[in-house]
């Protein structure tokens, strides 16, 4: 009998279809939530407390593009599939009481804070800056640091409940998080919400350890089998609308209300198996020009990937 998979995943509603997985359609499976999102997904993978990570596209493809081998290795991990086709909507929140802090302009040259490093709240920080064009050339270029920061610190602050606190606090200026995710705490009046920012690509995939690709890429069955359990996982809760709005509303931290908001706006793939190439080379070409990533370093988009599709 084969050990059940350790599979890292994100507590928040877009795991639905993982927790449906497990009960109708017997996923053995063993799941670990990682509250603090994609960066910590990736040591544990390296680290070997987990199998397979569901977690943000930009999170996965820098985590493997920032590095030479001499740094990560084989990397760790590779693509697998697609959990998500939707875009993700990150909205950018201050603390309550920020005048000082107007519009997304005035967070140029600010303190963003971050869950961590490489995590895709660090990541999009540099999407936004590239789009509102804060990326200024320094005379460092040739040297892997053509651009300067636009933030005057990237504050590491593990939890998003630690980053409400540092907005208000003062220790950060700003950061981004999850539209739906950070709704309830608008509502409430702990944040502000300053502006939002999508995804230029669709913003779930899910990654393998390396140690589960063998020869010419061919998966471990574990691995089959876990994307074909998310397919009916999906299909399910394509199906039952008011299932995943009662679990959503009941076991993570959503009102129904904005559960119910939040299923207009997603869409998961019929099939999860592969991943299309196209994404992974356009999330490469974006993060290259907001200067997370580098032309002639770290792994190549091709090789990121184990199952394409």
């Amino acid at each position: 009998m084969s050990t059940p998979l350790r599979i890292g995943y994100v507590p928040e509603h877009f795991s639905t279809p993982i927790y449906f997985a497990k009960k109708h359609f017997g996923l053995d499976a063993e799941l670990i939530p990682f509250p603090s999102g994609t960066g910590h997904m990736i040591t544990a993978l390296r680290g070997g407390e987990i199998d397979v990570g569901i977690g943000l596209t930009e999170g996965w493809v820098a985590g493997l593009g920032k590095g030479d081998a001499s740094e990560i290795g084989d990397g760790g991990y590779r693509l697998v599939g697609t959990y998500v086709e939707t875009p993700l909507c990150w909205a950018i929140s201050t603390g309550a009481e920020r005048p000082e802090i107007a519009s997304v302009d005035s967070l140029m040259g600010g303190k963003i804070g971050v869950s961590r490093i490489g995590s895709g709240s660090y990541v999009m920080g540099y999407v936004l800056a590239d789009q509102r064009g804060w990326l200024l050339p320094t005379v460092a270029a040739g040297t892997g640091a053509e651009l300067a920061s636009p933030y005057k610190d990237f504050v590491v602050l593990n939890t998003f409940e630690n980053l409400r606190k540092a907005v208000n606090s003062g220790e950060a200026d700003f950061f981004m998080w999850e539209h739906f995710t950070s709704k309830k705490y608008y509502d409430s009046g702990e944040i502000r919400r300053v502006g939002e920012i999508y995804t230029p690509w669709s913003s779930w995939k899910i990654v393998a350890s390396t140690k589960l690709v063998g020869e010419g890429n061919k998966l471990d069955s574990r691995v089959e089998d876990l994307l074909e359990k998310l397919n009916l996982g999906i299909k399910h809760f394509n199906e039952n609308k008011e299932e995943a709005v009662e679990y959503i509303s009941t076991h993570l931290d959503y009102s129904a209300e904005d559960a119910r908001e939040w299923l207009k706006t997603v869409r998961f793939p019929q099939q999860t198996q592969g991943v299309d190439q196209e994404v992974i080379n356009r999330t490469v070409e974006i993060l290259r020009k907001a200067g997370v990533l580098f032309e002639n370093k770290g792994m190549q988009p091709d090789a990121m990937i184990a199952k394409r599709r």
